[in-house]
């Protein structure tokens, strides 16, 4: 049996056109089944769901790139207990699932396994090896989840 960490959950919605569309794919229980599928210790995460504006200002502020992204991931520390916050933009994560053909919570459930990774040292940018390794990894744990290969 696949023993899971132990998680610390903080989920937020910010100001969002269909909030109800978004908060209807992100059942706290889910959110937290994904994310804990992607843990290899135990963890406090905040999760928060951010309109355009908001994702655009934090990408800009925090890695000079000036346009909202899908998600961002801020890692505090990673030992003994990863503590994260995990900023998805909902505009862009439900663009993003329309043109991928999937469903808003398939894309969602993959950006919260991606986040989480990332909290925990995964990196998919520092070389072509280490994001075959990453997409690997998510793909694993999406299919554990009832997930379609993302990639």
């Amino acid at each position: 049996m696949l023993m899971l960490n132990e998680l610390t959950l903080s989920l937020q919605f910010g100001k969002l056109d269909n909030a109800a569309l978004h908060r209807a794919a992100l059942p706290r229980h889910k959110v937290a089944r994904w994310i804990r599928h992607a843990l290899q210790s135990d963890a406090e995460i905040t999760v928060r769901i951010v309109d355009a504006e908001e994702g655009q200002a934090l990408n800009r502020d925090y890695r000079k790139k000036d346009a909202a992204t899908n998600v961002l991931t801020f890692d505090y520390n990673q030992e003994p207990v990863v503590c994260a916050d995990l900023v998805l933009c909902a505009p862009v994560v439900a663009q993003e699932a329309k043109e991928q053909g999937k469903t808003l919570q398939a894309h969602y459930a993959h950006l919260l396994v991606h986040g989480a990774l990332h909290a925990q040292g995964w990196d998919h940018e520092t070389s072509e090896e280490d994001a075959l390794v990453m997409e690997l990894r998510e793909t694993e744990i999406l299919n554990r989840l009832g997930f379609d290969n993302p990639y």
